[in-house]
C-alpha cells in the first residue's frame, strides 16, 4: 500500500490549519471529516493534527455546537452555502453538527503522541471546549430527557441517504425554489443523493433557520425526528473518553454529569436492540418505531460499547454474513435489502472509517479475528480501486466520489501502518 500517496493528499488538500475533504466537492472543513484527518496527520506531522482540531474549534457557537461545516473562506463550488444556512455564527457555518467524534480522536492523538508536553497542552486548552460541545448534544438533541440523543437533519447522521431515513424523509415537503447542485460536477449522480432527497434536504434547513436555530422551536415543527443509533453510539464512546480526559486534567467538576449521561444512555439503547434483526436499529421519534433497515450504523453500538456479550454475539454473527454477501465488504446497506445500490453513497458502498470503528469495537468485545477481517476487506478496498476515494462500490471495488480523499487516507495511515 502506498502510504507516500497517502501523505501527499493530506499535503495536497492541507489549507495550512484545516484539511478539506477534497478539493472542488468539498472545498470549506468538515466536522467528522477533520477528526479521522487528524489522526492520519498523526503518524507523520503531529503538530498539523493539534491545528485541525483547534480549526474546528474555533467555530464552536456559544451555546457548544461545533457545525457539521465551517465556511472559513469563499468557495462557488459547493452547495449549500452559508447564505442559504443563515447562521450568524462568527465563522460562517451550517446550522447543525455531526456525529461527535473529537473527544475519541483527541484520546487516540493523544496516546499517540511523541511530542507529550506540547499535545498535553493543546488538550488542555480544547477540553472546556469538549465539554461543553457533549453538554450541547445532551441538552440541545435529547429535548425529552430520554437518554438517546435526536436528528433534524439527514446530514447530522453523517449518513446522508442512508434507507434508513426513507420513511422519516417522505414526511419532509421539497422545497419550491430552483437551485443549483454542485457535486454533480464533481461526481456521477448515480453515485449521489437524488433530487427528491435534496430538496427534503433544503426545507429542513430552511425550517431550522425559521426557528432561529432553537431545538425547542425547531422540534415540534419538524417533519423529521430521529434517533440516529450510530451518532448514540459515538457519542457514548466519545464521552467515556472525555470523562477519562476530565480526570486526566483535572477537570473533575464536570465528570458526575457526564457519567450520569452515560448510564442513562446505556439503559435507553436497550430499546433499539432488535433481536429479530440481531442489532441495534435506529428509531423513528414521530411515529415512535423503530426503522427496520440492516445498515453499518446497526453495528456501531459495538464502538459505543453499548452492547451486552450476547448481543456483542449476535452482532459479530451478523457481520460475519454481512462481509460475505458483498465482493468488497463492509457495504454500508446490507447488500440483501431491496434498497441496496452498491455504488449510491450511503445506501450500499464501503467507507474506510465506518469500517475502522466497527472493527475498533468488534476488537474491544474480543473478536479480534473478525475485526481484521474488516481490516483486510478495507485494504482490499484501497488497492482494487488504485487509490483513496471518498468510498468504493461494494460489488466492484471501484473508487467513488471524491478522489484524493483525506479521511481515506488518513484512516489508512492511522489503522493500516502498523501491520
Amino acid at each position: 500500500m502506498d502510504f507516500d500517496a497517502a501523505r501527499a493528499i493530506l499535503r495536497g488538500n492541507d489549507l495550512g490549519t484545516y484539511t478539506v475533504p477534497t478539493k472542488g466537492l468539498y472545498p470549506f472543513q468538515w466536522n467528522w471529516d477533520s477528526a479521522f484527518t487528524a489522526l492520519g496527520w498523526l503518524t507523520f506531522e503531529e503538530g498539523r493534527a493539534w491545528k485541525e482540531a483547534q480549526a474546528m474549534f474555533s467555530g464552536q457557537w456559544d451555546n457548544g455546537m461545533v457545525p457539521h461545516i465551517l465556511f472559513h473562506g469563499p468557495s462557488d463550488s459547493y452547495f449549500p452555502g452559508p447564505g442559504i444556512w443563515g447562521a450568524e455564527s462568527g465563522i460562517p457555518s451550517s446550522t447543525i453538527s455531526q456525529p461527535p467524534v473529537w473527544a475519541t480522536a483527541i484520546t487516540l492523538m493523544l496516546q499517540r503522541s511523541s511530542a507529550s508536553s506540547a499535545a498535553r497542552a493543546a488538550v488542555r486548552d480544547l477540553l472546556p471546549q469538549l465539554i461543553d460541545y457533549h453538554l450541547w448534544w445532551y441538552r440541545d438533541r435529547d429535548l425529552d430527557n430520554t437518554g438517546l440523543v435526536e436528528s433534524y437533519h439527514p446530514w447530522e447522521s453523517g449518513m446522508d441517504n442512508s434507507p434508513a431515513w426513507d420513511a422519516p424523509l417522505a414526511r419532509v415537503p421539497r422545497v419550491e425554489w430552483g437551485y443549483q447542485r454542485r457535486d454533480l460536477n464533481h461526481v456521477d449522480q448515480a453515485q449521489r443523493p437524488s433530487d427528491a432527497e435534496y430538496d427534503r434536504y433544503l426545507h429542513l434547513i430552511e425550517l431550522n433557520r425559521q426557528h432561529r436555530f432553537e431545538p425547542r422551536r425547531v422540534a415540534p415543527a419538524s417533519p423529521y425526528r430521529v434517533i440516529d443509533i450510530g451518532t448514540v453510539a459515538i457519542l457514548q464512546r466519545a464521552t467515556h473518553d472525555l470523562i477519562n480526559l476530565c480526570r486526566e486534567f483535572g477537570q473533575e467538576e464536570s465528570v458526575p454529569e457526564l457519567e450520569a449521561e452515560l448510564v442513562r444512555t446505556g439503559k435507553a439503547a436497550r430499546r433499539c436492540w432488535s433481536g429479530e434483526y440481531r442489532c441495534f436499529l435506529n428509531w423513528d421519534k414521530i411515529s415512535d418505531a423503530p426503522l427496520r433497515e440492516h445498515t453499518t450504523a446497526a453495528l456501531l453500538p459495538l464502538f459505543g460499547h453499548l452492547a451486552d456479550a450476547g448481543q456483542a454475539g449476535e452482532m459479530a454473527s451478523l457481520t460475519e454474513q454481512w462481509l460475505a454477501a458483498s465482493e468488497f465488504s463492509l457495504a454500508s446497506t446490507h447488500p440483501r435489502s431491496p434498497f441496496y445500490e452498491p455504488q449510491r453513497y450511503w445506501r450500499g458502498p464501503v467507507w474506510l472509517h465506518v469500517n475502522w470503528m466497527i472493527a475498533d469495537g468488534l476488537r474491544a468485545y474480543g473478536y479480534t479475528e473478525l475485526a481484521d477481517r474488516i481490516k483486510q476487506e478495507s485494504r482490499k478496498c484501497i488497492m482494487a480501486a488504485g487509490g483513496y476515494y471518498e468510498y468504493f462500490n461494494s460489488e466492484t471495488g471501484k473508487g467513488c466520489g471524491g478522489a484524493n480523499f483525506s479521511w481515506t487516507a488518513a484512516v489508512a495511515l492511522f489503522w493500516f501502518q502498523a501491520g
